[in-house]
């Protein structure tokens, strides 16, 4: 695990909650939250993840699979439960876990009826603000592949928004969306917001179409597209089945190391951004 070095004993006032996000399925977010959030966990930070797809992905990826939940976000969501009484441990020591129970499916529905609808998780989650302000240092949060009243919620209550996307033409067409969606929110619900990184996923430098893709979006967003490339890796594709992040299921893996040296820029970025 100290393939990412890092200050593990710095404190920081409240944790950063970074929302991934990406409208369009299949683009890489849940494999990118759930990597990425063990790679900072791996690193000796204190990172919670917080399952807000229905289709609970993220969940069994760190060994809560479908049907094991009994409570989770849609508790949360619903103010059913306290955060603290729904996190759960997982199998890193740095990590731990809101999972995301069957019920979640029918979230969106049920929160129309709630005053604000657009706020419940920032408000469920001020505990990060207050009594659990020194627990975590970052705060993950996977959103569901929509634009629905879920990752509404997500880009209300999070600093920062990381997109996942893959070098294609269509994945352009759901970047152009989802960045009208976060300037919608800025306007009107979190001013804050702010773009934390474009992330390519299951790249293929061989094909010009990928080539052609990165050029035109680093020549659009600039610096906010990460160096780190995450490659088409079949160990990737098979942690989810063990129930484990790929650096616990094979940390050599060309998929792992990507996402550790994600983390990495991560950090880096973090304390250039840090006052002082």
């Amino acid at each position: 695990m100290a393939a990412v070095p890092s200050p593990a004993s710095q404190s920081v006032a409240s944790p950063r909650i970074v929302a991934v996000s990406n409208q369009k399925g299949g683009e890489g977010k849940t494999t990118t939250a759930v990597n990425l959030a063990a790679s900072l966990a791996a690193a000796e930070h204190r990172v919670l993840l917080v399952d807000m797809d229905p289709q609970a992905n993220a969940s069994s990826s760190v060994g809560f699979g479908r049907g094991s939940v009994d409570r989770g976000t849609y508790e949360l969501l619903l103010g059913d439960a306290a955060l603290s009484d729904l996190i759960r441990r997982t199998e890193l020591p740095t990590l731990d876990v809101v999972p995301a129970s069957a019920d979640l499916a029918g979230a969106e529905v049920e929160l129309v009826g709630v005053d604000e609808p657009q706020t419940v998780l920032r408000r469920a989650l001020a505990p990060l603000r207050g009594a659990l302000a020194d627990r975590y240092e970052f705060v993950v949060l996977d959103c569901p592949p929509s634009l629905g009243l879920l990752t509404v919620n997500a880009l209300v209550a999070a600093d920062s928004v990381l997109i996942p996307m893959q070098a294609k033409y269509f994945s352009l067409e759901g970047l152009g969306a989802l960045q009208g969606t976060i300037a919608s929110v800025k306007a009107a619900l979190n001013a804050a917001l702010a773009i934390e990184g474009i992330l390519f996923c299951m790249y293929d430098a061989r094909t010009n179409l990928a080539q052609q893709v990165v050029r035109e979006v680093r020549s659009h967003f600039g610096p906010l597209v990460y160096e780190t490339m995450i490659p088409v890796n079949v160990r990737l594709s098979e942690s989810p089945s063990h129930g484990k992040p790929a650096l616990l299921y094979d940390i050599e893996s060309r998929g792992a190391q990507a996402y550790l040296e994600l983390a990495r820029e991560v950090l880096a970025r973090v304390a250039e951004a840090r006052p002082g």
